[in-house]
């Protein structure tokens, strides 16, 4: 269960590296930043959708997932890329979009699948969560088809046993090409209510929300995890099932773990929506703890394509909270996924309105450019942001952001052990893992004193107390984290 060890970083690829000056990332540019990926430490890449695709979602309205994009490269690249990243003890995880296709896909052209997709006769109140009616009608077909966002994304029909077959097929096709595992995109939601009931709403007027039980979080979604597992556990090593569960309820969260027979890793999304906040995050994280069972893993996550980042979210660009923010996500118990960038503090870009290429949430701030040099390295898809904070410069320094995160991954493989609160003071956070090991970091503007601990200072935020000896007391300064180990 190496990824229980492991790092996992994501790299939305059009924004990461650009091999050939079309200001498009691609694998090639990406297998050329494999050794400064393993000088991280990072263990494995999740890539965001390599697929052929007309971009309506940028790569989540799969065209065909049997292939890349041309803007990537090919079939030879990707596997080049998986071979390499191999060779620097890296492993590679894929996208997967299984809820819906593109509705350029072959599929949904040809009438011989029409039943692969969900119709209807006359729609029911379901609404996309990219706004406006979750269906629309085809007129050659005379019918509503369903789309729970972009209206180029229907919802495939998980309840025909052929779709479920199919994707048996995909699911093997990049296993054997050597990829550890997919992130599976919204993995809550492909089962919808086979009488597509109405959903109820609550709340009045602008506060008006629907309540998505009947397309989303179905319980018969959990038979279609069992099946990818089974076919997960036929290879060696067993391959990766993470999942995109936008679920809110821990105690629905956790079904999809299973009996230790479907999801590995489920994302834990009420994390991300706490503030960088003791009293927030530090409940959220032990409900969680308190609810998974021994087999169960957790994951955490402050960034990824769709959030605002990090940085910017939960730290307004202070350099001392973003070192913080950092210390929490790579010391927890669990595996952390870094979102490309997080490791310099790269902040979210404010986008003009008429340079907005998202259709849905304008989500274009969380995915522009790699910084890797002062200097932007040319024009690309998206604006650069501010590149005052990049790989170059910070590889070259010591005490920055860069060399905190990477010095977190190599101490966090000897963090072991479950995790444990430890009475702390307003504004502290402070656990245990196992018995070697105390984390406490400071999320306040005042001074804070965590008593009861002991041990060597093997990092703290600010680099400048390593060596130092606690015994009894350890005191914080605000923003302020410190990792305690001892015999």
């Amino acid at each position: 269960m190496w990824w229980r060890d492991a790092v996992i970083y994501q790299i939305y690829v059009r924004s990461f590296a650009d091999s050939n000056g079309d200001g498009h990332g691609d694998l090639p540019g990406l297998r050329s930043k494999l050794d400064y990926l393993e000088w991280l430490g990072v263990d494995a890449l999740w890539l965001t959708p390599v697929h052929p695709s007309p971009n309506a979602d940028w790569g989540y309205d799969v065209a065909d997932y049997l292939d890349i994009h041309p803007d990537y490269g090919t079939l030879e690249d990707f596997d080049a890329l998986v071979a390499d990243a191999k060779a620097h003890g890296i492993e590679i995880l894929i996208d997967l979009v299984p809820n819906h296709t593109s509705s350029e896909h072959p599929w949904f052209k040809d009438p011989a699948k029409r039943d692969w997709y969900v119709w209807a006769d006359e729609p029911n109140n379901w609404e996309s969560t990219f706004g406006g009616p979750a269906w629309t009608k085809r007129p050659d077909v005379g019918r509503y088809y369903l789309h729970n966002f972009l209206p180029e994304q229907p919802d495939l029909d998980w309840w025909n046993p052929e779709v479920r077959d199919a994707f048996d097929e995909i699911l093997a096709f990049w296993f054997d090409r050597g990829v550890a595992g997919f992130r599976i995109d919204v993995a809550h939601a492909l089962v919808k209510d086979k009488e597509l009931r109405d959903n109820p709403f609550v709340g009045k007027a602008k506060d008006r929300r629907e309540e998505r039980i009947y397309n989303m979080n179905r319980p018969e979604v959990h038979e279609v995890y069992r099946r990818w597992r089974e076919l997960a556990r036929g290879y060696d090593p067993e391959r990766v099932l993470l999942g995109e569960t936008w679920v809110a309820e821990p105690k629905e969260l956790v079904k999809y773990y299973g009996n230790d027979d479907e999801l590995q890793l489920a994302m834990y999304f009420p994390f991300t929506q706490a503030d960088l906040d003791a009293s927030e995050l530090r409940p959220v994280v032990e409900r969680w703890e308190s609810i998974l069972p021994p087999t169960a893993w957790p994951s955490w996550c402050g960034s990824n394509h769709d959030l605002p980042r990090f940085p910017t979210r939960w730290c307004a660009g202070d350099e001392a909270k973003i070192r913080c923010a950092l210390m929490i996500l790579l010391t927890l118990r669990g595996t952390p996924l870094l979102y490309y960038g997080d490791e310099v503090g790269m902040e979210q870009v404010e986008i003009p309105e008429e340079e907005q290429l998202d259709r849905a949430h304008s989500r274009d701030g969380c995915r522009t450019p790699m910084p890797w040099r002062r200097e932007p390295d040319g024009d690309w898809w998206l604006r650069w942001g501010d590149t005052t904070r990049n790989v170059e410069d910070m590889r070259a320094d010591p005490t920055s952001i860069l060399h905190l995160c990477r010095d977190l991954i190599s101490l966090r493989r000897e963090l072991r052990g479950p995790y444990a609160a430890v009475d702390s003071p307003e504004g502290v956070w402070a656990w245990r893992r196992g018995d070697s090991a105390v984390v406490a970091v400071n999320l306040s503007a005042r001074p804070g004193v965590v008593h009861g601990v002991a041990g060597t200072v093997r990092r703290d935020t600010s680099g400048s107390r390593a060596g130092e000896t606690v015994e009894g007391a350890l005191r914080l300064e605000p923003w302020e984290g410190v990792v305690l180990t001892s015999p």
